[in-house]
C-alpha cells in the first residue's frame, strides 16, 4: 500500500533530533484537579510511539498538550513540551497556526465532529494538502482504504459511516505532510481487516516518510504490532510488557453468553428495510431489503466490514435516518420512518448509544443535566428525585459522583462515551442499539460496561443490538448475528453456529481466529 508520492516533510528535524520532548508534564483543570501527571514522552522521527493507559488517565490530554490544545480552563502547571524546536503552550495565536498547518497533525478521537458537515470529502482534504490536484487527493483517499470510484469523494460527512469519516480524517492530516502525527484512538471502529491496513499505512509513513507518530490506543494487538516504544503515562516500558490478549482457554464459565430464550415474543421485526443516502440530488442505495427479528431478552451482533451499512441501519431503525422501503414494527406497532413522528413512548423504548459521544452530547450541559433531562422527559424520576438517580445512573457505568458537574470537553473519550451509555438508560429503554460502544474503552473498562449491558439485559428484559468491530466481544456476548457486505445480510443465524460453521465467505474472513469462549 503506497500510493502517495514519495515526499518528505519540509520540516523534519536534524538526523537522530528528537521532534517532540515532553518531560514532566501536568496539567490541571479549573479547580485543581488533574488531568495529566508528571507525563514524558519522546517522538522521533521514524518511529512509532503508542501512548496507553486506562481510560480517564490523561492520554489525549497528552496528545492535545503537544498539539497546543489543552481543554478549555486548563493549564500546565508543572513540566516542558517542545515541539520541532518551539514549545506550542506557549506560542502566539498566528504562529500556533501555521505550526498546526504546516508541520504537526492531529486526529482526535472523534473525527467526524471535526469535520464540516457542509463540504465534500474532495474539498476538505484539497483545503488543507500541498498537492490539491485531483490525482493527489484520489491517491490520498486510496492510501486510507477509501474507495474512488463510487462517488466518495463528493459526498458529505454525513452520508459516510464513522470509520470512513476516521480515514478522511487522517487523509486530511497526511495531506499536509506533516512532521509530527499525533493520533488519538486511529482504529477505533474499524474491523480488524482495516485496522492491520491502517497500521501498515501508519509503519510505512514513518518509515519511508520520517513521520515521528504518536497514538493512543487500547487495542493491544495493534500495539504489539506497531509500536517501536510504549508510554503508560508513568514512564516508557517494552510492547513485549504488554498483557496478551484473552483466549478462549482464559475466559470463565461466566464469560459465556447467556441461554437463548427463544420463545420470547419478538420485540422488534425488521422487513424488506431499505435506505439510501442523497448524493447529487439522486438516491444511492445503502441498504438493500434488511430482514431481522429480535426477542425480548436477547443480544443480537450485527458485523461487517467498515462502510457495509451497520450504523446507517441502526439509526434507521431508531427513526433518525428516513428508509426508502420496508417496515419497521415494535412488537404489533408499525413504526413512522422517522423518530419525529413517532410517540414519544415509543422513541422512548428503542434507545441509541452512538458511536460519536463528543458529537451527540451538548457541550454547554454538564453531565449531570444531561442525564437529568431523559429522567422527567420520559417520567422516570420526579425533579426531586431526579439527582439522586443521575448518581445511580453514573455509578452503574463506572463514573465517580463529581462527574455530574463535569461538561463533556472536560471527559476523556471513555468516559463520554459512558455518559452516553448512561443518558440512554435513562430512559428504561425496551431495546438498546449500541454502535461501537466499546472502541474508545480500555480492556477492563469495555468488559466492566459489557457486563453491565448484560445485567441489565436480564434484571429488566431489555434487547441488545450491538454493533462492533471487536469480534471477541460479539462472539462473547451475543445470541445471534447479522453478518453485512455491502448494505446486504448476508448471513444471519446464532451466534455459535455462524461463527463455528459459516456459510458465506464474508463470515468466514471476519471468524478466523476468534475462538468462542464458554
Amino acid at each position: 500500500m503506497n500510493h502517495m508520492p514519495d515526499w518528505h516533510s519540509d520540516s523534519q528535524p536534524p538526523e537522530g533530533a528528537g521532534a517532540v520532548q515532553v518531560t514532566g508534564l501536568t496539567i490541571a483543570a479549573p479547580g485543581g484537579r488533574l488531568l495529566l501527571d508528571r507525563a514524558d514522552l519522546r517522538l522521533t522521527p521514524g518511529r512509532v510511539t503508542a501512548v496507553v493507559g486506562p481510560s480517564g488517565c490523561g492520554k489525549t490530554t497528552l496528545l492535545r498538550a503537544v498539539a497546543g490544545a489543552l481543554p478549555p480552563g486548563a493549564e500546565r502547571t508543572a513540566g516542558t513540551v517542545t515541539v520541532l524546536g518551539q514549545d506550542p503552550l506557549t506560542l502566539p495565536a498566528p504562529a500556533l497556526r501555521g505550526l498546526r498547518r504546516h508541520r504537526l497533525a492531529y486526529v482526535g478521537q472523534d473525527p467526524g465532529s471535526g469535520l464540516n458537515p457542509r463540504m465534500r470529502v474532495r474539498r476538505l482534504i484539497a483545503e488543507v494538502a500541498v498537492d490539491s490536484g485531483r490525482e493527489a487527493i484520489r491517491a490520498q483517499l486510496t492510501e486510507v482504504r477509501l474507495p474512488v470510484d463510487d462517488g466518495l469523494p463528493d459526498r458529505r460527512i454525513g452520508a459516510l459511516s464513522g470509520g470512513q469519516q476516521r480515514r478522511v480524517a487522517l487523509a486530511r492530516a497526511l495531506a499536509r505532510r506533516p512532521a509530527v502525527l499525533l493520533l488519538d484512538e486511529p482504529t477505533a471502529g474499524l474491523d480488524p481487516a482495516l485496522r492491520d491496513e491502517i497500521a501498515d499505512l501508519l509503519r510505512h509513513l514513518a518509515e519511508n516518510h520520517r513521520i515521528a507518530i504518536a497514538l493512543s490506543c487500547h487495542d493491544t494487538d495493534l500495539v504489539a504490532r506497531l509500536a517501536d516504544e510504549v508510554v503508560d503515562l508513568s514512564g516508557p516500558r517494552h510492547k513485549a510488557d504488554l498483557p496478551a490478549p484473552r483466549t478462549a482457554k482464559d475466559r470463565t464459565p461466566a464469560d459465556a453468553p447467556p441461554v437463548l430464550t427463544v420463545s420470547a415474543p419478538p420485540v422488534l421485526t425488521v422487513s424488506a428495510l431499505r435506505a439510501a443516502h442523497l448524493h447529487r440530488g439522486r438516491h444511492v442505495p445503502v441498504l438493500h431489503g434488511i430482514d431481522l427479528s429480535l426477542r425480548a431478552g436477547t443480544s443480537l451482533g450485527i458485523v461487517g466490514a467498515s462502510g457495509s451499512g451497520k450504523t446507517t441501519l441502526l439509526r434507521t431503525l431508531v427513526g433518525l435516518h428516513r428508509p426508502t422501503a420496508g417496515v419497521v414494527a415494535l412488537e404489533d406497532a408499525r413504526l413512522a420512518p422517522t423518530a419525529h413522528r413517532r410517540s414519544r413512548e415509543q422513541r422512548r423504548r428503542l434507545q441509541l448509544v452512538p458511536q460519536d459521544p463528543l458529537g451527540t452530547l451538548n457541550p454547554s450541559r454538564t453531565v449531570g443535566a444531561t442525564l437529568r433531562r431523559p429522567l422527567l422527559l420520559h417520567g422516570q424520576a420526579g425533579r426531586a428525585e431526579a439527582p439522586a438517580r443521575v448518581l445511580e445512573l453514573l455509578e452503574q457505568v463506572g463514573l465517580p459522583a463529581a462527574t455530574a458537574d463535569r461538561y463533556p470537553h472536560e471527559l476523556s473519550g471513555g468516559q463520554r462515551q459512558r455518559v452516553s451509555i448512561a443518558r440512554a438508560l435513562a430512559a428504561d429503554p425496551d431495546v438498546l442499539f449500541c454502535d461501537e460502544v466499546t472502541s474508545a474503552l480500555d480492556a477492563d473498562t469495555a468488559a466492566a460496561v459489557m457486563d453491565l449491558l448484560t445485567r441489565l439485559r436480564d434484571q429488566r428484559k431489555l434487547s441488545l443490538v450491538l454493533v462492533s468491530h471487536d469480534l471477541r466481544l460479539v462472539a462473547d456476548r451475543t445470541d445471534f448475528l447479522v453478518v453485512m457486505s455491502e448494505g446486504r445480510a448476508v448471513e444471519s443465524g446464532s451466534t455459535a453456529q455462524l461463527f463455528s460453521s459459516p456459510a458465506h465467505a464474508v463470515t468466514a474472513a471476519l471468524a478466523t481466529g476468534v475462538p468462542m469462549g464458554g
